[in-house]
């Protein structure tokens, strides 16, 4: 039986591929761009506008469907997890580890993402992992590490807006930091898997942006009390509406439409996507440039994507 026979709501293999790969385009797309929103913003502000604009944009989201069940207790414990894990201890792992390591060894760290959905995926959602997905997984995660040793700053618009707040780099807690991130990351995509097949993407993503709203509020009230609003620019304003409906709303919701239908462990090969895209608006946009290794990085992770998608021979 199918995902989609199992339950009728849940997109066809072929569009939830592609809903996963729409995700993660859209979050190396606002990567790139939001580097200005870094240099005009405080992190923790930035953070705590994203998520209130997200609030104000969906609560209609919040509503319980007719045909969805009432949450029950151990849902509920799950959507706070999601979005503890997958929004604010992300954020402030990912924020904190990058000002104190290099851009390159934060960006090799992260490569390790998709073999920690597999095996988180593997532990706890007793997926079945083939030898075909976790080959995938090993192009994937060598492309990206080939992408960052090449000196591409995949994390640049988190860590250019804390490094001036250190005085030194204690690289050891930052890569550590960094890993913790990757594990947070990681158990974003498996809890998004269990939570879908009982809410649905539009409430879950209502729901987990409510309590990373509620989560950053502390931090950015700090954060907004000294700071001198009038300085922003209408530019940086509108440049953070689309942020904010990119990173709360959209990217979610793609990516949790698609985990009805695939296993955590091979959506988990999707993230590739983010360098890639976060790469190709800086040189269509930007005017940055590629250079032969860095293609061929990015070969090796659409290798890997392929790879995990490509159709089982029926027998």
């Amino acid at each position: 039986m199918t995902p989609t026979d199992s339950n009728p709501t849940a997109p066809p293999r072929w569009l939830a591929y592609a809903l996963l790969a729409l995700s993660m385009a859209l979050v190396g797309s606002y990567v790139a761009l939001s580097k200005p929103l870094v240099a005009a913003l405080p992190v923790f502000l930035l953070a705590w506008l994203r998520f209130g604009i997200g609030v104000l944009a969906m609560p209609h989201w919040l509503i319980k469907p007719p045909d969805e069940p009432v949450l029950t207790g151990n849902t509920r414990w799950l959507i706070f997890l999601e979005s503890f894990l997958g929004n604010f201890l992300f954020t402030i792992c990912m924020l904190l580890g990058v000002s104190m390591t290099t851009a390159v060894s934060a960006g090799v760290i992260m490569a390790a993402i998709p073999a920690a959905v597999a095996l988180l995926s593997w532990v706890f959602l007793r997926e079945r992992i083939g030898l075909r997905v976790w080959l995938a997984i090993a192009l994937a995660a060598f492309g990206i590490g080939l992408f960052s040793l090449s000196k591409v700053e995949l994390s640049a618009h988190v860590g250019q807006g804390l490094e001036a707040n250190f005085a030194y780099k204690n690289t050891g807690l930052g890569n550590w930091l960094v890993l913790g991130a990757v594990v947070c990351e990681a158990s974003y995509a498996v809890i998004g898997k269990k939570l879908t097949g009982s809410v649905s993407p539009k409430r879950i993503t209502a729901l987990i942006n409510l309590w990373g709203f509620a989560l950053m509020t502390p931090m950015g009230l700090y954060a907004a009390w000294s700071f001198e609003f009038g300085a922003v620019t209408p530019g940086i304003w509108l440049l953070l509406v689309f942020y904010a409906l990119a990173a709360s709303v959209w990217t979610v919701w793609l990516w949790m439409t698609g985990l009805k239908t695939v296993p955590a462990g091979q959506a988990g090969v999707f993230t590739v996507m983010l360098p890639i895209s976060a790469a190709a608006v800086g040189v269509l946009a930007l005017g940055e440039t590629l250079s032969a290794m860095q293609v061929l990085a990015f070969a090796l992770c659409l290798a890997g994507v392929v790879l995990a998608t490509w159709p089982e021979r029926s027998t």
